[in-house]
């Protein structure tokens, strides 16, 4: 059963990474890129890592891909955000 389950994980997430990509070329200004990218590739690693949570057996690694998304999902979507209002603050100062 797990064989059938991670390769859906990982492609969904590889799916929607690649959707993310797409999102950085076709968006027009910096908030709307920067929302594609962060919120696209939290979601997109944070489902390869649980395809890769199925497919671990060790209670230790278990733990630390846990941790992992858990801090993905405190930190991308954040930094995103961050990034984006500075790029508009320094599109705003350029006159």
């Amino acid at each position: 059963m797990t064989t059938i389950i991670t390769p859906v994980f990982v492609f969904i997430g590889v799916l929607f990474v690649f959707i993310g990509g797409l999102g950085i070329l076709r968006l027009p200004d910096a908030l709307c890129r920067s929302h594609a990218i962060s919120k696209a590739l939290t979601l997109g690693v944070s489902l390869m890592l649980i395809g890769l949570l199925i497919e671990t057996e060790k209670p230790v690694a278990c733990i630390k891909i846990l941790l992992a998304i858990f801090f993905l999902f405190l930190s991308m979507p954040l930094s995103g955000h961050i990034f984006a209002l500075y790029a508009v603050k320094k599109q705003n100062t350029d006159y």
